[in-house]
């Protein structure tokens, strides 16, 4: 089974408290620094897929920060589609919530961060 993986910005204190927590519980996790290492439309894809069998998000805006400029430079409105959200955090992997811990086939949003700790607790 792979390492479970960490979409990480250092920049985020919630990102850098979910690093911490994993680090903490000696649990050896994959971090994928998106904003150096931008995700492509599949993996974009298969995240957005795992989020959803993680019940972390309930269509692709859920994944998304809305309140950065860069929603409305991509053109995106609360009614955007998956596709154009894809595309969007495509161009603009600034969009991509965070922290996403991804383990299992499931992902969540480590916003609050308990969610990350429950992946662990099952």
């Amino acid at each position: 089974m792979p390492n479970p993986v960490l979409y990480h910005n250092p920049r985020c204190s919630k990102s850098r408290q979910a690093l911490a927590f994993v680090r903490a519980q000696k649990i050896d996790v994959a971090v994928v620094e998106y904003l150096k290492t931008p995700l492509s439309s599949s993996e974009l894809d298969k995240l957005y897929i795992a989020l959803k069998a993680g019940g972390g998000v309930a269509n692709a805006l859920d994944m998304i920060r809305i309140n950065e400029p860069e929603f409305a430079l991509a053109g995106l409105s609360n009614s955007a589609t998956d596709t154009s959200v894809i595309n969007a955090i495509v161009l603009f992997p600034k969009l991509l919530e965070r922290p996403i811990l991804q383990k299992d086939g499931e992902a969540v949003i480590g916003r609050p961060l308990h969610k990350i700790e429950a992946m662990f607790n099952d």
